[in-house]
């Protein structure tokens, strides 16, 4: 057994300091990108809904050019929080390469699909993918409503393929509700918790 040299008071207290900070930010960085996405894309999803339904123009898929300015928005986001961030744990580089690969693989989805043009089964597909994520997020941070969130969006694939495309849309709105906005303020109020 090795002779370990104890830490003196200064070192004693910035590892005590670095680990609230680890655990308030647990809880501080997902809430905002959770909100943003899920907000952004229940808006999209039940603009081209009502869209399409009401025939107000034809190209209803322009609406989804939203993303991208949530793209913009996360991305200032994110270089503004790396800045003031103190620690990262190992949670937190394993969650934000969950979230780098489902972003990776939906750009590709999206791809093939409009190559293939196999559009009917985009829905289902991209619910399940919605899932994978966030259910694997909940686990990593043990938060149940993202584990419930993930479920749900597993559970909605699998009714989309009763559904005809627009309704399909719904559902997506459904997700995002269940999976990201009802977490995403329930990551928000923890962080508030945490912070006070």
């Amino acid at each position: 057994m090795e002779n370990e040299t104890p830490l003196s008071a200064e070192q004693s207290l910035q590892l005590i300091e670095g680990m609230i900070n680890k655990a308030k930010n647990r809880f501080s960085d997902d809430s905002f990108l959770y909100l943003l996405w899920g907000w952004v894309i229940l808006i999209c999803s039940v603009g081209q809904f009502i869209i399409l339904k009401f025939s107000l123009f034809n190209n209803s898929g322009m609406i989804w050019v939203l993303t991208w300015v949530a793209v913009v928005v996360q991305i200032i986001y994110l270089v503004k929080r790396k800045k003031k961030e103190k620690v990262k744990t190992y949670a937190d580089e394993l969650i934000g390469f969950l979230w780098m690969t489902f972003g990776i693989s939906m750009l590709l989805l999206t791809y093939i699909l409009g190559k293939t043009n196999t559009w009917a089964i985009m829905y289902p597909v991209v619910l399940m993918m919605y899932g994978i994520p966030t259910f694997l997020t909940g686990v990593v941070m043990k938060f149940t409503p993202l584990k419930v969130g993930g479920i749900s969006c597993w559970a909605l694939s699998i009714i989309a393929t009763f559904l005809a495309p627009i309704y399909m849309l719904l559902l997506v709105a459904i997700a995002m509700l269940t999976a990201w906005i009802i977490p995403g303020y329930l990551l928000r109020n923890l962080y508030k918790k945490q912070v006070n």
